[in-house]
């Protein structure tokens, strides 16, 4: 398959357009901060992953959208409080300088702190989703997200232990990252009213390729310049991370993003629908540069 990722383009200037439209409008310097962390580019991986799996069953494009912009707002916030000195202590993102290095650590806090509320709230007043459904999206948005989530993965990344197995390194970042990516693919499954079976293949697909994303990550901090992945290159290597290439070398890295990939792929053929996007999309992240 190719490796283009023209066919992402649609939805990411979509999500785009609804982010602008959905944040605060006035002057302040913690709206500045909120729109210059939401609205500075970005993969949109997650919001993709709603639209690609409610386009399975039957959903409206504002849910698709709602929901899409709330995990969204939830994934800017954690980049946010990731960069942050005393976590990550990134000064690039998206190729611009981070949150904290634009408007000091105070606000880059504070902004964090807003859009977390925001999702939610987006999620909340929707007049789109059924009521019993907004309890279901909040929960496993706050589940995602919290403690035994994003959480978990961020104190194990900055743990002072760095030598750590593959089994515990996989387990670091299936909180970090593979939490979010997985419950996407379970909210756009459930707004769409998908049967629990192929809900479960999602979440199963979330898995494989969530954990792909991350060596991808680790093997482009090493190899794409600055300009090409946006992020201050070795980064990792310069804070002393525990990384894949680390771990198990660069090329046993590359192979094992591909497998995982593929075995994602094996999983969504099972699906009741069309599976194409969500194949060309493990594709596209065994494989990218950025």
């Amino acid at each position: 398959m190719t490796n283009s990722g023209n066919w992402i383009v649609p939805y990411k200037e979509r999500v785009n357009s609804v982010l602008e439209s959905l944040l605060p409008e006035d002057n302040s310097i913690l709206t500045k901060a909120i729109s210059y962390s939401v609205l500075n580019g970005g993969k949109r991986l997650r919001p993709l992953l709603v639209y690609l799996s409610s386009e399975l069953g039957k959903s409206t494009s504002e849910a698709q959208d709602l929901v899409s912009c709330a995990v969204e707002l939830i994934h800017c916030y954690s980049l946010i409080h990731d960069d942050l000195p005393s976590m990550d202590d990134d000064s690039l993102r998206r190729g611009l300088p981070t949150c904290h290095k634009k408007f000091g650590e105070a606000i880059a806090i504070l902004a964090g702190d807003a859009l977390q509320p925001m999702a939610y709230s987006l999620l909340i007043n929707s007049n789109e989703i059924e009521d019993k459904l907004k309890i279901k999206l909040v929960a496993l948005l706050s589940k995602a997200c919290g403690q035994n989530g994003m959480v978990e993965g961020q104190i194990l990344d900055i743990s002072d232990n760095k030598s750590i197995s593959l089994e515990e390194l996989d387990y670091m970042h299936s909180k970090k990252t593979g939490s979010l990516i997985k419950t996407c693919l379970e909210m756009g499954g459930l707004i769409s009213y998908l049967q629990v079976n192929d809900i479960n293949l999602l979440k199963e697909y979330g898995e494989k390729i969530g954990l792909a994303f991350q060596i991808r990550d680790d093997i482009i901090d090493l190899e794409s310049p600055s300009e090409v992945s946006g992020k201050t290159q070795g980064a990792d290597v310069l804070n002393q991370r525990v990384t894949y290439p680390k771990v198990i070398g660069m090329e046993a890295s590359k192979k094992r993003a591909i497998e995982l990939c593929k075995e994602a792929q094996e999983i969504v053929t099972n699906l009741s629908g069309d599976p194409v996007k969500l194949i060309k999309l493990s594709d596209f992240i065994s494989n990218r540069h950025y």
